[in-house]
């Protein structure tokens, strides 16, 4: 499916409104959570926000699918396994526990305050601190399940091939690096979310499916709540 860009930057534009502000704001709402203050989500509220997010995109991704591809979102999107893709797994896992440190290693010598351990893995902490009981398996559904699946199809299925399509297949993958890297608004994470996205979208470079960018992402986020777990 050949989405023009200007047609997936839409599309995300109104995902990203719809879902990330609109309805999850509403959800909140109705959950009684205090939008006007400063205060921090627990997980059951951060997991019905991601969800009112994926939901959004869900429907997006389905109507570009209809209107520009065959409108079977799981062919448009090449959202294929095959059992060599499981490699992705480990792939994600040592992107996380060996390549990460690598990076941030100079990093850390030259600004030590911006990027010390601490203030890499005070989100990852804070979200194991909190989680206890239910929210535990709801943590892991969220951030090892749900995010793999709905940022690939959005990231490197729909955004990533539009790029690649009209500027060609390194610059887009690059450019759709750092756009999956900078919407998560964690500007001290972002040099380790664009090497994530590189592993991601390159799995998908080279394979042509989204099967094992979803799997490295998944072997990199549940390395990561495994490392904030412990």
């Amino acid at each position: 499916m050949h989405v023009p860009l200007r047609v997936a930057g839409f599309a995300w534009v109104t995902g990203w409104i719809v879902g990330g502000l609109l309805l999850a704001w509403l959800a909140l709402a109705a959950m009684g959570v205090d939008l006007s203050g400063d205060q921090d989500l627990t997980i059951p509220q951060l997991s019905v926000s991601a969800v009112a997010q994926w939901t959004a995109f869900g429907v997006v991704l389905f109507v570009v699918s209809r209107q520009f591809g065959t409108g079977e979102p799981l062919v448009d999107y090449a959202v294929v396994f095959r059992p060599v893709d499981l490699l992705a797994v480990p792939a994600g896992v040592i992107a996380q526990v060996a390549a990460l440190p690598v990076l941030y290693w100079p990093l850390q010598q030259l600004w030590p305050d911006t990027f010390s351990q601490e203030a890499l893995e005070e989100r990852a902490r804070d979200l194991a601190d909190s989680a206890s009981g239910g929210d535990v398996v709801l943590l892991v559904l969220v951030v090892a399940i749900g995010a793999p699946i709905f940022e690939e199809l959005v990231y490197r299925g729909l955004l990533q091939r539009s790029l690649v399509d009209t500027i060609g297949r390194w610059p887009g993958l690059v450019a759709a690096s750092l756009w999956f890297a900078a919407i998560h608004l964690a500007p001290v994470e972002l040099p380790g979310l664009f090497m994530a996205g590189m592993v991601f979208g390159g799995a998908m470079h080279l394979t042509g499916r989204l099967g094992p960018a979803m799997l490295a992402h998944f072997g990199f986020n549940a390395a990561g709540l495994a490392i904030a777990f412990s």
